[in-house]
């Protein structure tokens, strides 16, 4: 058992605990990276492209502490994936938490939908999470937590996201299967799927299709960044250790 000096925001212990999170630097990732960060857990992290995101995020964990590292690597590479698991190993020995969080959006009517562009979401919303699971799986401990970050949309479907909410669908199989495949391990997966998320108040969205989409939502706002990480928290964490192979929701009820 780790000492517990540190609790998650849900009351869990995630002190000592060795955390990957993929794509970190923005959105979902940044705000699941700073708060396993804060909670006492020692992360590593990735990102695709060296910008001033990815040197904020740095910045920041290095003031919670000396146990983090933010790492350079396109997570649909396997042999950038071989290098990050390999950082991981070398940073944290083995690993307690996988957070496939790494993702990207598209939009297009079927009929102008291209093959390239069917790959490339597909690629990074779903292949992705295969590689980094596969390749973590020498470094996962008894215990274990892997986490997919899904999208309600892959649940309700949405006009013009047919290979979006594929890839996200893809997700959810994947997660029930491998929750079966590895549970005689004691690992658990699972995956959260967000609702359509504000990463920064009013920006991205017009102001009338803002105020449909809250009027549309139960709770009355539309989701944020942190509100994505508390549930990954959650189910990386003990309060959750009878918990495998389910899709928890985070959309205000939408």
């Amino acid at each position: 058992m780790y000492p517990v000096t540190s609790r998650s925001p849900n009351g869990a212990s995630l002190a000592g605990k060795r955390v990957l999170v993929t794509g970190g630097s923005r959105g979902i990732g940044r705000a699941t990276t700073l708060a396993f960060a804060r909670a006492g857990a020692s992360v590593v992290t990735c990102h695709r492209r060296d910008d001033a995101a990815a040197t904020e995020l740095a910045g920041e964990l290095k003031e919670i502490g000396d146990t983090h590292q933010v790492v350079r690597a396109d997570v649909t590479s396997p042999e950038d994936v071989a290098r990050l698991i390999e950082a991981c190993r070398l940073a944290l020995g083995e690993l307690d938490v996988v957070v496939n969080n790494a993702g990207t959006h598209g939009q297009a009517p079927l009929e102008e939908l291209s093959v390239s562009e069917w790959h490339r979401i597909v690629g990074v919303n779903l292949t992705a999470g295969y590689l980094v699971t596969q390749a973590a799986l020498p470094l996962l401990v008894t215990g274990a937590s892997v986490v997919y970050i899904g999208a309600s949309v892959a649940l309700r479907g949405r006009p013009g996201t047919a290979h979006y909410a594929a890839a996200k669908a893809g997700l959810i199989g994947l997660t029930r299967s491998l929750c079966k495949e590895l549970g005689p391990r004691g690992i658990r997966v699972n995956t959260v799927a967000p609702g359509v998320i504000e990463t920064e108040p009013g920006a991205g969205l017009p102001p009338q299709l803002h105020a449909q989409l809250c009027a549309m939502t139960p709770l009355g706002r539309l989701g944020t960044p942190e509100d994505v990480a508390g549930a990954v928290l959650f189910l990386a964490g003990d309060a959750s250790r009878h918990v495998s192979g389910v899709t928890l929701n985070v959309d205000g009820g939408l």
